[in-house]
């Protein structure tokens, strides 16, 4: 059985078909699909998603690339991750790739996340992008490894990839990491240890190959493993025992 560590069901194109995206879970053996906040003022939404089912879980925070939204104080975060289908932090981080300086108000509600997973010890979901010194400064800055998290939909290099696991990381890989450009991720999926390790979909976008270019969904999370597999030279079942016990060793708030 496979985890889908990320993904986004509440964006309209899977929302839309939500009967279909759980059907088609269940039909390619995906148990579980962790559906990440990005905006504070869609979370309601996101959540009554959720709470439909059994099989799916929620995080609580704002996306860093997302700049005129409303901006939750450490105080309502800490509120809404007491619901008991909250299971983490994010998705939160820095992301320099479209943005340009001054941006201390992402560095700001980065350092407030982070604080809000260290009081509800919660785990942190990061993104990161054109920023990966800066991110790993502020992780460490704020003493990450007490509570844990993911870097997610990862692209970094081996050496990043270290300094997160250092600081008791678990490192996700997304549709990406099957693209045939991909060389260096895919290195990286050779390297990272298997006990920190995670796939994710991060649907609707980065359909892997053979769906490429087409909307994505957490079913096609199995084709992730698959790849990851064939890259390391063992059975998927591999990937996919160890993935899925990573996955609730790290967001232990789930009852499965």
């Amino acid at each position: 059985m496979f985890v889908d560590s990320h993904c986004h069901i509440d964006f309209p194109q899977l929302r839309d078909r939500f009967d279909d995206v759980m059907t088609n879970m269940e039909h390619n053996q995906v148990e579980h699909a962790l559906v990440v906040s990005v905006d504070i003022d869609a979370w309601p939404g996101l959540m009554s998603l959720v709470e439909q089912k059994s099989n799916l879980s929620a995080s609580v925070g704002v996306h860093p690339g997302y700049r005129d939204v409303n901006e939750p104080s450490a105080k309502e975060l800490i509120e809404f991750a007491q619901h008991p289908k909250v299971v983490a932090i994010g998705e939160t981080g820095l992301d320099y790739y479209r943005l340009k300086e001054p941006l201390d108000w992402q560095r700001e509600r980065f350092e407030r996340h982070l604080l809000v997973s260290r009081r509800t010890g919660l785990p942190t979901i990061i993104h990161t992008r054109a920023a990966a010194a800066d991110t790993l400064a502020i992780m460490k800055d704020a003493q990450v490894d007490q509570v844990g998290g993911v870097m997610h939909c990862f692209t970094e290099t081996k050496e990043v990839a270290k300094a997160a696991m250092d600081m008791n990381f678990y490192i996700s890989f997304s549709g990406i990491v099957t693209f045939k450009s991909a060389t260096d991720l895919q290195e990286v999926a050779r390297y990272v240890p298997l006990d920190r390790m995670l796939i994710e979909t991060d649907s609707p976008y980065l359909a892997p190959v053979p769906h490429r270019g087409k909307t994505n969904e957490p079913a096609n999370v199995k084709h992730v493993a698959e790849y990851i597999a064939q890259l390391r030279g063992v059975d998927v079942n591999t990937i996919a025992e160890a993935t899925t016990n990573n996955f609730y060793s790290l967001f232990n708030k789930i009852k499965h």
